[in-house]
């Protein structure tokens, strides 16, 4: 057994510490270690964490695996005996084969330690070797506490990515764990040599095809020259590129390929620079006929010789001794200066080769045999001439292999890339908003012209509104029709859709798969759906794919893509991506009905437990608007109460949050205001009660799961008609606006309160005189309130649209939200305009009296005399009836002086105040009782009555009707 010795030097395990308590150690980590660290950070993983996803799905006999198993059996027998464990992972971080040195650690160790299946991508497994070799692309080392789990920490291991040496592409990574006292350097080695073996494998496994024509372009020959070095693949483009560079070149050299014509074309790259790639058919000797891509690069004399390496001889039967044979530059191409860069993030294709350029690229232009092979002098011209001087900037260009490959697999392998291109676009450019119509748009223009010329959506009604469509197929209406231009051919936007039973979107839903029909003129079914549009169509559109907007298993509706300019029909691979595409907006789609059924439903529920209508009153002209939040329905509420003597109430409030949950507690509280409103209670009396209602509802709701009410704004406000006066108090509400009846409009400046729900903190209340006319503007938070604009602009706003006093509340209503709310309000608007009357002197009789029941005859008379000029003749009798007993009360249970007053407005009011707090309670008097029956009468003869207290005494009131005056 071999023994391993430990690595000299320091485990940085106080640097994790730190780095897990916040504190910087930028100076004491490695760079990969730590911007590892930083990315677990960010993804919110623990330390603490053991469980990872584990997956039974994965490949357990693909190229990876079949490459790998003879070398990890080779690498079990070299550690037979040690601790060393040693696995394979794909390009997920799956980990597909496990060998261990000693048969037993296999039992010891932990399920995902030695079980294949268990993901160790860095999301999910945090600092590991899989996870960082995939992140950083390269050989690293992850020892002890450079682990970021816990688990770890008494581990080391060092893991390689293993890349596919036609492609360049990551395949997976090869990783040996081992205690972390068992650390050696010749590690390093050992992996590095394990990691080509395991490369070389795949590259054995490319099929005969793709390796005769990379033998045919590396051919010997007397006009070849051939180098390579590190393998035949993406890393070696470069260095100076930029992955997305290389994308491009790679890219377009795919499409040379799939042309399969001679060409050369200047490739413009982001920063500016210019490449020129060159394309040029080749043969190899067994007859595969392909086309080779070489880029052209300076600073490489024509005559430089190129060796190549014991790989190419290794892999490719090449004699390993250096060819020295020149390189025959064209000319007229614009030296481009060689830039060496990283890895690139995009492999060609898969299937076509990339040889490297830049740094020992393989360059020439020989083939296998003959003017075909090489490409000819038609292809490029000889500029042999160029080449003089020994200074790097006199040197012709030199021509470096890009690509090789069938023509015919360069058209699969850019289809394919464009497809997935499309697929990555659509993920970013469906489902941005929330809306079902909006949302079909995008999956049109998504579509055209990348898919499809033309794109049509056909949605049912119910879908539309949010709900699911018992019946989709009869119940469909044009939602998008979109194209390349404007064509009337297809049925209009908001048009009924009804397919026959033989058409294709009818066909795709039912079965729920995309229909294909590659020959419209050809398609009897389609010919018959719609006979008005189907002969205009046919001028335009050759192929058609339709196919159903399917999610969580309701049926959304259709989508139809028709192609007209492109002479190729539809095939399998455009109906699997147009699938694709309608099933990811299908998705989206139902989201956001989803979220117009939610938002409908509390909307409803919003607007339902607001006040349905006016109530009749005389005291304030009242207009309100409702404006509910673009996204979400809130808890904003308003209500208009009428008060004993004439007075009003008005409320305004605001429940924090939004959503079912805001809108109920919206309705209770309004209900709750109103209650404590008619009790008659002052302003802040009834603040006070409802903070206490804020508080229990908190307190008592079961479902809350500690998110809670949290809190309520309100600001509610009592006016007088009689005195003109307006008492009001508010709780962290925003204060109201007063418009004068000479057009002066102010913000009052009043006690603001703490927000309902606190609980503990007083309200104070204020007062203040309004003269007739004047508009009093109450209003939520919403209104001003928006994340473009500061709140002073929309004060400022606010008070331009109400400096117009001659405008009746409903027309102030209407300025206030065209200029001052939010064009896009994220919080839902409450708005009440209410414009204050006064009741007219002549209409208000009013005595002061002593505590003498001798005076309750003079009242009556008084009251008499009083009716009589008002006209309100029949209502003396119960006028008289209601003082006298309300009077009588007053003098015997109450304290002195006594004042009456009568108001006369839609019902006679008749009120008797005292100085006295004991309110009159109502009873039923037995029939042996002498007392006891006034009140009894007062009910009964008035239409109400009740208590309200003054900072005098107390007033009791009663209100009789003048149906019969």
């Amino acid at each position: 057994m071999r023994t391993w010795r430990a690595a000299g030097g320091a485990v940085p395990a106080g640097f994790r510490e730190r780095f897990l308590q916040g504190e910087p150690v930028e100076e004491g980590v490695r760079t990969p270690i730590l911007n590892s660290w930083q990315r677990c950070r960010s993804l919110g993983l623990s330390p603490d964490q053991s469980d990872l996803p584990f997956r039974e799905d994965f490949d357990r006999d693909g190229r990876l695996v079949r490459a790998s198993g003879p070398v990890l059996d080779r690498l079990q027998s070299r550690f037979a005996g040690t601790k060393m464990n040693i696995s394979v992972a794909d390009a997920s971080g799956t980990v597909l084969l496990r060998r261990f040195g000693e048969a037993a650690l296999a039992r010891s160790l932990p399920a995902i330690q030695r079980v294949p299946g268990f993901v160790f991508a860095e999301r999910f497994a945090a600092t590991n070797g899989i996870g960082l070799a995939l992140a950083e692309r390269q050989l690293i080392r992850v020892h002890g506490a450079e682990h970021f789990a816990e688990r770890s920490q008494a581990s080391a291991c060092r893991a390689i990515p293993v890349r596919d040496p036609l492609s360049g592409r990551i395949e997976g990574v090869l990783c040996l764990g081992y205690p972390r006292s068992a650390e050696d350097p010749a590690l390093v080695t050992v992996i590095r040599k394990a990691a080509e073996a395991v490369e070389r494998r795949l590259l054995e496994q490319s099929s005969a095809r793709e390796r005769a024509l990379l033998r045919a372009y590396l051919g010997t020959g007397a006009d070849a020259a051939v180098g390579l070095q590190h393998g035949v693949g993406v890393d070696e483009l470069a260095r100076e590129l930029r992955p997305r560079d290389q994308a491009i070149l790679l890219e377009k050299a795919t499409e040379l390929i799939s042309c399969a014509q001679r060409a050369a074309v200047d490739v413009s790259l982001p920063d500016g620079r210019s490449v020129t790639l060159v394309s040029r058919p080749m043969t190899s000797a067994s007859g595969v006929e392909g086309m080779a891509v070489e880029v052209l690069l300076p600073g490489l004399s024509s005559r430089q010789g190129l060796p190549v390496t014991r790989q190419a001889d290794e892999l490719l039967g090449f004699p390993a001794e250096p060819i020295g044979l020149p390189v025959v530059a064209p000319s007229g191409y614009v030296p481009v200066a060689p830039a060496p860069g990283q890895h690139s993030a995009t492999p060609p294709s898969g299937l076509l080769l990339n040889a490297a350029f830049g740094q020992g690229a393989a360059s020439g232009q020989g083939a296998a045999s003959g003017q075909e092979a090489t490409g000819g002098q038609d292809a490029m011209t000889v500029g042999a001439a160029g080449a003089t001087g020994d200074h790097p900037d006199s040197l012709p260009p030199a021509s470096r292999l890009v690509l090789v490959g069938e023509p015919e697999v360069g058209k699969h392998a850019l289809a394919a890339r464009r497809r997935l291109e499309l697929l990555s676009e659509a993920s970013a450019r469906i489902g941005t908003t929330l809306d079902v119509r909006r949302t079909a748009q995008e999956l049109a223009e998504t579509a055209v012209p990348r898919l499809a010329d033309f794109a049509t959506i056909d949605l049912p009604d119910a879908v539309m509104r949010g709900e699911e469509s018992p019946d989709p197929s009869s119940d469909l209406r044009r939602a998008v029709v979109h194209g390349i231009r404007d064509d009337d051919s297809f049925s209009p936007v908001g048009k009924r859709v009804d397919f026959g039973p033989t058409a294709p979107q009818l066909r795709s839903l039912t079965s729920g798969q995309a229909v294909l029909e590659p020959d419209l003129k050809a398609a009897a079914g389609w010919l018959a759906q719609d006979p008005e549009h189907t002969e205009q169509l046919l001028t335009h559109a050759h192929s058609l794919i339709a196919v159903p907007l399917v999610a969580r298993g309701v049926v959304l509706g259709v989508a139809s893509f028709y192609r007209s300019q492109d002479p190729a029909p539809f095939g399998d691979d455009d109906r699997s991506l147009a699938h694709e595409l309608a099933t990811r907006a299908a998705l989206s789609m139902d989201n956001a009905r989803r979220f117009t059924r939610e938002r409908t439903m509390v909307l409803a529920l919003q607007r339902s437990l607001l006040p349905q209508g006016l109530p009749d009153q005389e005291a304030v002209e009242v207009a309100h608007r409702y404006l509910p939040a673009e996204s979400d329905v809130g808890g904003d509420w308003y209500d208009v109460i009428p008060l004993s003597g004439t007075r009003v109430g008005l409320f305004v409030g605001d429940v924090v949050g939004h959503g079912m949950h805001s809108a109920a507690t919206m309705g209770r509280l309004r209900t709750a205001a109103r209650s404590f409103a008619e009790l008659d209670f002052p302003p802040d009396e009834v603040l006070t009660h409802l903070d206490n209602v804020v508080g229990r509802l908190d307190r008592e709701d079961p479902d809350a799961d500690g998110v809670g009410i949290i809190g309520a704004t309100c600001l509610y406000a009592v006016y007088d008609p009689t005195s003109q006066q307006c008492v009001m108090a508010r709780a962290g509400h925003p204060p109201p606006a007063l418009v004068r009846p000479d057009g002066t409009v102010s913000f009052l400046d009043m006690p603001a309160g703490p927000p309902l729900g606190l609980g503990g903190l007083p309200f104070e209340t204020a007062e203040i005189h309004l003269p007739e006319g004047s508009q009093l503007i109450l209003y939520t938070d919403g209104l001003i309130e928006d994340r473009n604009r500061d709140i002073d602009v929309s004060l400022d706003r606010l008070r331009a649209a109400l400096a117009h006093p001659e405008r009746t509340p409903e027309a102030t209503c209407e300025a206030v939200l065209d200029l001052v709310a939010p064009a896009h309000p994220s919080d839902d608007i409450a708005l009440l305009v209410a414009r204050t009357h006064a009741l007219e002197p002549h209409r208000i009789a009013d005595w002061h009296l002593p505590a003498d029941p001798a005076v309750v005859s003079d009242v009556r008379a008084a009251v008499t005399r009083q009716l009589a000029d008002w006209g309100l003749d029949e209502a003396a009798f119960v006028a008289e009836l209601l003082l006298s007993e309300l009077v009588t009360n007053a003098i015997r249970h109450g304290a002195g002086p006594i004042r009456v007053r009568l108001l006369h407005g839609p019902t006679l009011i008749c009120e008797v105040y005292d100085t006295s707090n004991t309110a009159p309670h109502l009873r039923r008097a037995a029939a042996t009782d002498e007392g006891g029956r006034g009140l009894f009468l007062v009910a009964q003869m008035a239409q109400s009555w009740g208590t309200r207290y003054t900072p005098e005494g107390k007033v009791i009131w009663a209100e009789c009707g003048l149906d019969g005056t």
